[in-house]
């Protein structure tokens, strides 16, 4: 038996968030609404979510050793998340995120990657017994491109199966691609990977199938935001698009990574991609009802009840309250099977 389900390489952000109604214009001095600070990166969204999802879970990555490097140790060892495999840069900080929050839930991100751009490939051979005894490896582009090839090329030689989310976007190694199994984009990395317009409805499944195709992909899931998703499986032989669910949307820093945190999750536990997507994009849009990243994750639970509400009412619309029971502490610009509905829950 693996000793984990899911292994995630990533990046560590402490989020530095402001709030405004709007984004300044170049040259401007806007007074903010708000300001918080939260624990995220891709890597830690992504390991906290499947971890609340009921996978055992190891993360590889970097950090400082500094407070904010502390602060995440304590919040992977209350959420059981395994960080044998991360690495303590003597001279960089941990990384940091500059997030922009607007009324309506949507952001923006400045990151800077500080010890994250240290990782190196000897570090992530030297956490090769985590990569190699998971049934799942997640991995993003946050980190230096010659770490996310030997961690996908080291868990895909021992038959692990693969998931990139090919964020931030940029053109992408061949070489790297040769080892992912299932790739997860967002409908903004999905348009700049193929040259096609993601908003136009009717080229979602070519995006989808030339994207499955150019990287000889078993599965690819294309995140479209308050559209839902939709879901190409080579393996079973189907596509599907997967509708939003109506939440009451307050922050959609992390949905993404929920999303993708929870398909690694079900896929270790041997689900078909499409059941996968459909519990992950519950767990996307339940994200988007609280504030933060990595505190946003939902429960197993929480997402099997919304996934089991919509199913069983269809047409329905059902008002969902903020998520609960996430100890206090981001990333990505769309918020994954979230239908914007910005009304206070009642």
């Amino acid at each position: 038996m693996s000793e984990y389900d899911v292994c995630v390489l990533g990046s560590f952000m402490k989020d530095l968030v402001a709030s405004a109604e709007r984004r300044p214009l170049p040259g401007e001095t806007l007074h903010g609404t708000g300001f918080a600070e939260f624990l995220g990166g891709k890597g830690v969204n992504q390991a906290i979510a499947a971890a609340r999802m009921g996978a055992r879970t190891a993360i590889v990555g970097t950090i400082g050793e500094d407070r904010y490097g502390e602060e995440f140790l304590e919040l992977l060892s209350a959420n059981g998340v395994d960080a044998s495999w991360v690495v303590r840069h003597p001279s960089l900080g941990t990384g940091v995120g500059l997030p922009l929050v607007l009324p309506d839930g949507g952001n923006s991100i400045i990151i800077v990657s500080r010890a994250n751009a240290a990782i190196t490939a000897a570090d992530v051979d030297a956490a090769t017994e985590a990569l190699v005894a998971s049934k799942v490896l997640s991995v993003q582009l946050e980190l230096p491109v010659e770490a996310s090839h030997s961690a996908l090329r080291l868990a895909s030689t021992a038959g692990v199966t693969t998931i990139l989310t090919p964020a931030p976007v940029g053109p992408v190694d061949p070489a790297l691609a040769a080892y992912v199994d299932v790739l997860v984009p967002n409908e903004v990395e999905a348009a700049a990977l193929t040259g096609l317009d993601c908003e136009d409805e009717s080229q979602v499944p070519a995006i989808a199938r030339k994207l499955a195709e150019d990287w000889d992909l078993r599965g690819c899931v294309v995140t479209l935001g308050a559209r839902g998703a939709y879901v190409l499986d080579r393996d079973g032989g189907y596509e599907e698009r997967i509708a939003a669910h109506q939440v009451a949307t307050v922050d959609t820093v992390g949905a993404g990574d929920a999303f993708c945190g929870s398909l690694a999750a079900s896929l270790a536990h041997d689900a078909p991609l499409i059941e996968a997507a459909r519990l992950a994009n519950a767990a996307g849009a339940l994200s988007t009802t609280t504030n933060g990243a990595a505190a946003s994750a939902p429960t197993h639970e929480a997402a099997r009840s919304l996934l089991t509400l919509t199913t069983t009412q269809p047409g329905a619309s059902p008002t969902v309250p903020p998520a609960t029971n996430h100890p206090s502490t981001s990333r990505d610009t769309t918020q994954p099977g979230a239908s914007a509905d910005t009304s206070p829950a009642s």
